[in-house]
């Protein structure tokens, strides 16, 4: 029972003391006094003006001192902080001051004698303004069992101690709670709690030193101060349903009034449903696998008082059976006369065509050619597909699959005969800047076939022509006629641009240019070089570095100088960048040195010298020289491979010889001892046919002499062959001479007698046999041409072969050299005549 009336009277007394102290004007500034005084133990110090005085203000100070002993030569002086305001011998001492700024202001009034202060008394001024109106006065209560707190803007700072008092009347009482100045710009003070069933009045009040000020008042009742605390509410879906859910939440039982807003996460725009009266509602047109967020607030009275914060809850809507069409694309290679290697390239699927998280793709492949055609279908997690497939006509289809279905399937047909499928016309593209080309055509021609769209595909041409592992592409409606592309395009960088028209699901013939976002000079030139030629050079050149074009090349201009000339360079433009980087440049100077060089541009401009080449060309009478040498060796190893022809020259060398290197040598066939072999032949009725020709057809010719002398010479270079001429042919025969270097002097036999005429008979043929067979083997033995005719009269000359050829296919001689015999180096002779005993024979090789 006591604490019953203890409460209440605590509080009648703290509203009466309020109230009185309200009704005293104690939140009311008085006005100031007209001076300010401060009386101390030395002397006495006061101001003209308040203590507290605005900017701008001017103060008359005054100090006195009491009577006091003192010695004359001491001064009074007034201080302002530390520094010396003015300064007199006597008894007081009196200036004034201009206030300039806010803040405190300490003046203080000393004796100064000599070099010693002595404090007599001090005075303060505090200088600032009066407070401005408070302005935006509000109240709130925080939930129905909470305190109202009412807040306000100060204004302009004061610089002095100003009081903030709110004044509360219910229409019957005033409470008065006052709140130090705590915070320079904002106001806030709690209340006590208030009931629902009065009308309250706020007014504050502002004041100090320099005036007072008071804000409008605020009328209110408690319904509109009271801010709800946020809802509780979940959110459900029907598993039928992904687009749809319900709605529900709870809170004090006070509020019935709320409103519910939505949005995807993706997004920044609401959805807002107002009005809610019941605690539960249905939401539709959800997307499906989106996540969403959705946010509650609620107030007591529909009409008055302040809404609740927002109460946020975020979740995820089920999945749904994929909706988009996939955006498909392909490539096609042959890999041999008989198969093909198809690569499918597709895009993944937005969330809003997804529906859901895409667990694989399903791709099918369907013959045309065959009659019942058999699809063959593969699964995979990846958005391309390559298959090895039968040269042939296919069509091609994809789906998606999710949780809860597959996609529309996409269909693409490819076909070998696209020749009825004309490409779109005058393609062109042109740099956008900002990473990005445009892209423009024309409608191809008329065709049978109806255009169903376009696709549009780039590809960095610094790949060295070689296709990107995953291509770029864009498909657009028939309708349209140009596209901008700017996926994966970069400044500086030259595309190769392809468009294709798309007729019923099949792709038609291409029309690819070239195109860039942004270009620069390339930053390096050409690497060239050149090729001499009869009257001019063949220049080649290497593709500048990917990197280094800086764009696309639009063409070369070639720089060729006279070396050490001052005359400026020749210029050859090569417009066609894409042709054959080759360039023959003709009439140029035999002899003369040429310096060469190349530069490459773009749309930007023409960009540095690439490395230089120096060349020379061949004098004319220097080619000439080299032709007729080797037009020479040519035609006589023609002439040398026909038989009559060699001998047709054989005749005409020998003709334009001097005569005593044409001179023959002597036949053998017309010495003495042949005739008597022939006669004495023909007395015992023998054959001599195989030997020797009838003895009525020789003449004795004269001897020549002959020289030889010993040189040194490679044996393998100067091995002859043993010569022989063929039967019923006269004339000159060459034979070889063997001679060894170990035979000092001459050594031989006697030719047999008549007695022995069989026997020679029978020995006669092996004789040149084996004369044959030891020139071929004596490697260091050369045949030596006669020159001089014998002397020797008692010499005597071996008779000629007969052709035995047929019984002696060994003997068979090799033709005449084409040379003549002047030609050959001597290697080994004799000094003097040579006559036949410098030839040895040795009759017992004679067989018959």
């Amino acid at each position: 029972m006591l604490f019953a009336w203890i409460v209440p009277a605590a509080i009648w007394l703290f509203l009466h003391f309020t109230a009185e102290a309200c009704s005293r004007g104690n939140v009311t500034a008085s006005n100031p006094p007209r001076g300010t005084a401060e009386t101390c133990d030395k002397g006495n110090m006061t101001a003209n003006t308040a203590s507290h005085v605005q900017p701008g203000t001017s103060i008359t100070l005054s100090c006195q001192l009491k009577p006091l002993q003192h010695a004359e030569q001491c001064r009074i002086a007034i201080f302002f902080n530390s520094s010396e305001l003015i300064s007199n011998y006597g008894s007081s001492v009196s200036t004034k001051f201009l206030v300039h700024t806010y803040g405190k202001h300490v003046f203080t009034c000393k004796i100064v004698c000599e070099y010693k202060k002595k404090l007599i008394c001090g005075i303060d001024i505090a200088s600032g303004d009066p407070p401005d109106e408070p302005r935006n006065v509000s109240c709130i209560q925080r939930g129905t069992d909470g305190h109202p707190t009412c807040t306000w803007e100060k204004g302009r700072l004061t610089y002095i101690n100003t009081t903030y008092v709110i004044r509360l009347s219910n229409g019957t009482d005033v409470l008065c709670v006052s709140e130090e100045s705590l915070n320079k710009k904002f106001g806030s003070l709690a209340l006590s709690k208030l009931n629902f069933d009065s009308t309250y009045t706020v007014v504050v009040a502002a004041s100090n030193e320099l005036g007072s000020a008071f804000s409008q008042p605020l009328v209110f009742t408690l319904i509109d101060i009271v801010k709800p605390h946020p809802p509780n509410f979940s959110v459900e879906f029907e598993n039928s349903s992904a687009t749809s859910c319900t709605f529900s939440w709870h809170d004090e039982a006070a509020a019935q009034h709320c409103r519910l807003r939505y949005r995807p996460l993706s997004r920044h725009t609401w959805s807002t449903v107002e009005s809610l009266n019941r605690e539960k509602c249905s939401l539709y047109g959800l997307e499906p696998h989106t996540a969403y967020e959705f946010q509650v607030s609620c107030k007591i009275h529909p009409e008055r008082g302040l809404w609740s914060n927002w109460r946020a809850y975020q979740t995820r809507t089920p999945e749904a059976v994929p909706t988009g069409l996939l955006d498909i694309w392909y490539r096609q290679q042959d890999v041999d006369s008989q198969r093909q290697n198809i690569s499918l390239f597709w895009k993944a699927l937005s969330e809003s065509e997804a529906r859901g998280r895409i667990l694989r793709y399903a791709v099918t492949f369907e013959a045309l050619a065959q009659r019942s055609p058999a699809a063959e279908a593969h699964l995979t997690t990846q958005t391309s597909h390559a298959r090895v497939t039968p040269r042939g006509h296919y069509k091609i289809t994809v789906t998606a699959e999710n949780s809860r279905g597959r996609s529309p399937p996409a269909t693409v047909v490819t076909d070998l005969g696209i020749q009825d499928l004309p490409p779109p016309q005058k393609v062109s593209a042109a740099a956008m800047g900002n990473s990005s080309i445009l892209v423009s055509w024309n409608p191809p021609v008329r065709s049978t076939a109806s255009i169903s769209g376009y696709v549009v595909e780039w590809a960095d041409t610094q790949r060295n022509a070689r296709p990107e592992p995953r291509p770029a592409w864009v498909k657009l409606p028939a309708s349209n006629l140009s596209a901008v592309i700017a996926e994966h395009i970069k400044d500086n960088v030259c595309y190769q641009i392809s468009v294709f028209a798309l007729y019923r699901d099949r792709a038609g013939q291409v029309v690819s240019v070239r195109g860039y976002s942004r270009a620069k000079a390339p930053s390096a030139g050409p690497q060239v070089y050149a090729t001499p030629r009869a009257n001019g050079v063949l220049v080649s050149w290497e593709e500048i570095p990917a990197h280094q074009q800086m764009g696309c090349i639009t063409g070369y201009h070639i720089y060729l100088q006279k070396k050490d000339r001052e005359e400026a360079p020749e210029v050859y433009a090569i417009s066609n960048a894409t042709a054959r980087r080759s360039r023959f440049i003709p009439d140029l100077q035999p002899g003369e040195h040429y310096a060469l060089w190349m530069t490459a541009s773009t749309a930007a401009g023409e960009g540095p010298w690439g490395d230089s080449e120096l060349f020379c060309l061949e004098s004319a009478g220097d080619w000439m020289t080299v032709v007729l040498t080797c037009s020479f060796f040519i035609l006589s190893a023609c002439i040398c491979s026909v038989p009559p022809a060699r001998k047709v020259l054989h005749s005409l060398l020998s003709a334009l010889m001097p005569q005593w290197q044409s001179k023959a040598i002597p036949d053998p066939a017309n010495a003495t001892w042949a005739k008597s072999y022939t006669s004495m032949k023909a007395e015992l009725s023998l054959p001599s046919s195989l030997f020797l020709h009838s003895a009525g057809s020789f003449e004795e010719p004269e001897t020549t002499e002959v020289e030889e002398a010993l040189v040194k010479a490679d044996p393998l270079a100067l091995q002859d062959k043993p010569l022989s001429s063929s039967a019923g042919r006269r004339g000159h025969a060459a034979w070889p001479l063997a001679s060894s270097l170990g035979h000092e002097g001459p050594e031989y036999e006697p030719l047999p007698g008549t007695a022995d005429g069989e026997v020679y008979e029978q020995q006669l043929p092996d004789l040149y046999q084996r004369i044959a067979v030891e020139v071929a083997e004596h490697t260091q033995t050369a045949s030596e041409y006669i020159t001089n005719p014998v002397t020797d009269k008692a010499a005597a000359y071996l008779p000629p072969l007969t052709d035995t050829t047929g019984d002696h296919p060994e003997l068979e001689c090799n033709p005449l050299s084409v040379f003549p015999t002047t030609f050959l180096t001597s290697v080994l002779s004799y000094e003097g005549n040579l006559t036949l005993d410098t030839v040895k024979i040795n009759c017992s090789s004679f067989t018959r």
